[in-house]
């Protein structure tokens, strides 16, 4: 078992480390730093292009996301190793109790709920962090 979830992490690490670099293309989207005026974030139908891609720049967990090892792993819409984000949202509702217990789950790791693969641990991210991440997933339709 611990070969298993070694084996698993270290795929995740390879996979995220070789994702390409954000391109300035979601830079137009971001407000500038330090401005502190709130950002409209448009519905995900409203948008341009991919479903939810303004809507993903705007978010903070969305550029939590991608600034973790997180897409080794999950995409927004294709299972991979661990199911789609869109799959998360629609077997949970973004109320503050599955928030808190999801945020957890990215936490401490987990295993069952989706398979027997188990989802690694990331005992050191900030439980705010992992708030907004869940927030954001649980917004992708």
């Amino acid at each position: 078992m611990k070969k298993i979830a070694l084996l698993l992490s270290s795929c995740a690490l390879l996979v995220a480390c070789e994702s390409a670099p954000k391109t300035s293309e979601t830079a137009a989207t971001e407000p500038a730093a330090g401005s502190g005026a709130p950002t409209a974030v448009p519905a995900t139908g409203d948008a341009p292009g991919a479903p939810g891609a303004d809507l993903a720049s705007a978010m903070p967990g969305a550029k939590l996301i991608a600034a973790s090892d997180c897409t080794g792993c999950h995409k927004e819409h294709d299972k991979v190793v661990g199911p789609a984000y869109a799959a998360i949202a629609e077997k949970y509702k973004p109320t503050e109790a599955n928030i808190a217990m999801l945020a957890n789950k990215i936490i401490t790791g987990g295993k069952g709920n989706w398979g027997e693969i188990p989802m690694t641990a990331h005992p050191g991210l900030p439980v705010a962090d992992a708030r907004e991440m869940t927030k954001y997933i649980l917004s992708i339709k």
